[in-house]
């Protein structure tokens, strides 16, 4: 049953609102160096397990089945991240109860049911519930309970919290001119050969040729998606598998030859082999963008997205430090 969530896992996927964040996700059992039962932190003398903790790490790192567990060189930054994020849950999931927080019996229900529908059959549930609960089927139920009053309480503390209104997605954009403006760039594919490593001279006389020819080719195309078609069967720079598609590139970051020929283009042009050292490079000129400043209409929603993750990590980090300030939490 690898493929199953965990309980909280799963309720976060299936019922939480964006950014809620509540618990782990991972189906994983310890490995066998680990006992599932040895303590990696008690709370407020709650113990939280190697088990809760290595949920919580194959959920920051998912692919760790893939690669045969966390690769060393992530494990120790996944370790802290993990155990950070368990103790939190549990200290957001006994502030709840001391503010008495409840689940409706209704919304129990559907979560239960939601939670059934991922087994394929009741045997196939009933074995989980064997491995991971003892059978108990009280023990699920407060699991899930407890999945719903995190959320409950995230939701209420730091999700409805961290909206942003028009207004001040406008004043931020308004007030700080400096960060929307943007560089003069270009737009454009290419379509390049390059000379082998220690390239003898018949292979760059070679190189010449081949040049020449694709500009004849080149030539010939329309369109911009006809460019792309040929650059990806003669192209030898990287920027075929993306039809020789370059995205805006700033004026200083161009090389002076490519730039020379730009500045002489006209969207849609087709430039003449453009020799860089022992490399041959065509350009077709897809978009040429002043400097100036990005208009309000199309930064307005990444820009609201963004102060919107921002408020939410600041409550989430303000809820931890209060939360933990006449917390007794031990870290094994």
């Amino acid at each position: 049953m690898t493929r199953k969530l965990s309980i909280c896992g799963y309720l976060f996927l299936a019922f939480t609102t964006a950014g809620a964040q509540v618990a782990s996700h991972a189906p994983s059992l310890p490995s066998a160096s680990t006992s599932g039962d040895q303590p990696v932190a008690r709370v407020n003398g709650v113990v939280l397990t190697a088990n809760d903790l290595l949920r919580e790490e194959y959920t920051i790192f998912p692919y760790a089945r893939q690669h045969n567990g966390i690769p060393k060189e992530f494990a120790a930054q996944i370790h802290d991240g993990a155990l950070k994020m368990i103790v939190f849950e549990e200290l957001v999931y006994q502030e709840a109860l001391r503010r008495k927080m409840t689940v409706p019996p209704a919304r129990m229900q559907r979560a239960e049911a939601e939670f059934r529908k991922q087994f394929a059959t009741p045997d196939e549930f009933d074995a989980f519930l064997q491995s991971q609960f003892h059978g108990s089927q009280q023990l699920l139920r407060e699991k899930i309970r407890r999945s719903l009053l995190i959320d409950a309480f995230l939701k209420a503390e730091v999700e409805d919290r961290s909206t942003v209104s028009p207004a001040e997605v406008r004043a931020f954009y308004d007030n700080n001119p400096t960060r929307f403006l943007h560089p003069e760039s270009y737009t454009f594919q290419t379509i390049s050969v390059l000379p082998p490593a220690n390239a003898t001279a018949e292979q760059l006389k070679e190189g010449r040729e081949r040049a020449k020819q694709a500009l004849v080719q080149a030539k010939a195309t329309k369109t911009a998606e006809q460019f792309g078609l040929l650059a990806e069967k003669i192209s030898d720079d990287d920027y075929r598998v993306v039809m020789g598609q370059h995205r805006p590139v700033p004026v200083d970051q161009l090389a002076p030859q490519v730039l020379n020929a730009l500045r002489a283009m006209k969207v849609g042009d087709i430039s003449d082999v453009i020799q860089l050292d022992d490399a041959y490079t065509i350009v077709r000129l897809g978009q040429h963008t002043p400097s100036g400043m990005t208009k309000f209409e199309d930064v307005k929603a990444p820009l609201e997205t963004q102060m919107h993750e921002n408020k939410r990590n600041q409550l989430r980090a303000a809820l931890d430090r209060k939360l933990r300030q006449n917390a007794q939490v031990e870290e094994f």
